[in-house]
């Protein structure tokens, strides 16, 4: 039996102590600023500052270097989703980008995601941390990691929306240039400039609640300084740097590359609001969507892909690779016999925490592979287990196989927790009565911030919009 990880709030002062401290000393010890952004980043990591949700780590990423390919900058770039409800995106030097779970909820489609992501490339291309003090991007760093790990707003104000200058934007040219840069490199990926016009219209919103908020609540109103803050919602500037890369040579631009939905499934049970502590091992690898999990050594890899997770040994001489296919009528044991090819031996059926599965040896010999299926909900998941020395691997791709199981609720923290979740408005349904009884505070606005409707829209039936559960 392995020890589970306490929850995050039980680590919580001795992680402040350490993103606090720790970040000076990064800031004092490096030479250049593509160094500095290098230990920054791994000082992010490191304090758990990255959202725990590979697929849509992977897709982010994706759509990423996707820009990144037709930017034509040659250096390496991290695309990172933090694990921080505000409303932000930012870079350090190195092209290491990052953006909020915060931000995500509120966005649309996969264009609006590449125009963010874009832009914050076009900072780092135009060399704008190289132009601005060191002091402000360790700031920056402090104030997201001691947010993500401390979930305080007080202790943390600077990287919320409205908080202090810590997370400022680069000024009115600066923002100017990387949006110049990111309209091109969207409009060379096939994504429409104008999404970054409607990013905008996004933060302009947040902005125009908060300060209805504020006047309903006799505060003062605070100024945002984060992404685009120096933009007007109406900025004809902008619009006119849109319109200059969507005159750029037609041969240039490629198809739109959104997969139809895409944005929609990756989004779908994205953590609202504050983070949600969980009881993790080390050694487990946890897939929050589908919510089952599977032990793998302890110094091996997961990667997980759009179509594939594979499970890799240090050494790549043994690998597990886990597919998924909608789940038929057909037992386990006949969906693996009609899924690999040649005969099956040392068949054993399978029977773990309530899931029924089949697993067996495919070949023989040095082709010789462990096997397997199991079924989940409506899904048949299927391993496919490799070894150089198959003798010897066989062992640990079997543990892994009879590891897979639903994850429990203290793992996924869901019994506590506000996620995003897409639904079919029904007839006769308004943002009023989708709002009533929602857990979450002025949930009518916040319905129509997250559907682009603030501050009056309704719904039309049939539309497909984001609520909070």
């Amino acid at each position: 039996m392995h020890s589970l990880h306490r929850p995050r709030t039980l680590h919580r002062r001795a992680l402040i102590l350490a993103a606090l401290l720790a970040v000076p000393a990064v800031l004092t010890g490096c030479a250049g600023s593509a160094s500095k952004g290098k230990e920054m980043h791994q000082e992010m990591v490191s304090q758990g500052a990255p959202y725990d949700n590979p697929p849509l780590q992977a897709y982010v990423n994706q759509v990423g270097q996707r820009l990144v390919a037709n930017s034509g900058e040659s250096g390496t770039f991290t695309f990172t989703v933090v694990d921080s409800p505000d409303i932000n995106a930012f870079a350090l030097p190195g092209g290491y980008i990052y953006i909020n779970r915060g931000l995500l909820a509120y966005l649309d489609n996969e264009a609006e995601l590449a125009a963010v992501l874009a832009h914050e490339i076009g900072h780092v291309t135009a060399g704008h941390h190289n132009r601005q003090q060191a002091a402000s991007v360790a700031n920056k760093v402090v104030a997201v990691t001691t947010y993500v790990v401390t979930g305080s707003g007080d202790l943390a104000n600077a990287s919320n929306m409205y908080g202090t200058e810590l997370v400022s934007g680069y000024g009115r040219e600066m923002e100017l240039e990387a949006d110049g840069f990111g309209a091109q490199y969207m409009y060379q990926s096939g994504y429409d400039p104008d999404s970054l016009l409607e990013v905008i219209g996004v933060l302009k919103d947040q902005e125009q609640f908060q300060r209805v908020k504020a006047k309903s609540g006799g505060k003062a109103v605070a100024s945002y300084h984060g992404l685009y803050a120096s933009h007007p919602r109406n900025d004809q500037r902008l619009k006119q740097v849109v319109q200059t890369a969507s005159e750029l040579d037609a041969t240039s631009q490629k198809e739109d590359p959104s997969a139809p939905g895409e944005f929609q499934r990756q989004l779908e049970g994205l953590v609202w609001g504050e983070s949600v502590p969980n009881e993790r091992a080390d050694n487990r690898y946890y897939h929050n969507k589908l919510a089952f999990t599977f032990e793998h050594p302890q110094d091996w890899t997961v990667n997980a892909g759009a179509k594939a997770i594979v499970a890799s040994a240090p050494d790549g001489g043994t690998d597990l690779t886990i597919t998924i296919r909608r789940r038929d009528q057909a037992t386990p044991e006949a969906v693996l016999a009609g899924s690999v090819p040649g005969a099956l031996s040392a068949g054993t059926a399978l029977d773990q925490a309530g899931l029924k599965g089949y697993t067996a040896i495919a070949g023989s010999g040095a082709s010789a592979k462990r096997v397997a299926v199991i079924d989940y909900n409506n899904l048949s998941y299927l391993f496919d287990g490799k070894a150089q020395d198959f003798a010897t691997g066989d062992s640990a791709l079997l543990a892994m196989i009879e590891s897979f199981r639903p994850m429990h609720p203290a793992e996924q923290g869901a019994s506590n927790g506000l996620y995003v979740h897409y639904i079919q408005v029904p007839q006769g349904a308004t943002m009023a009565s989708l709002a009533a009884g929602s857990r979450i505070p002025d949930a009518e606005a916040q319905l129509r911030l997250l559907n682009g409707l603030y501050p009056r829209g309704e719904p039309r039936t049939g539309d497909w919009i984001k609520v909070i559960r």
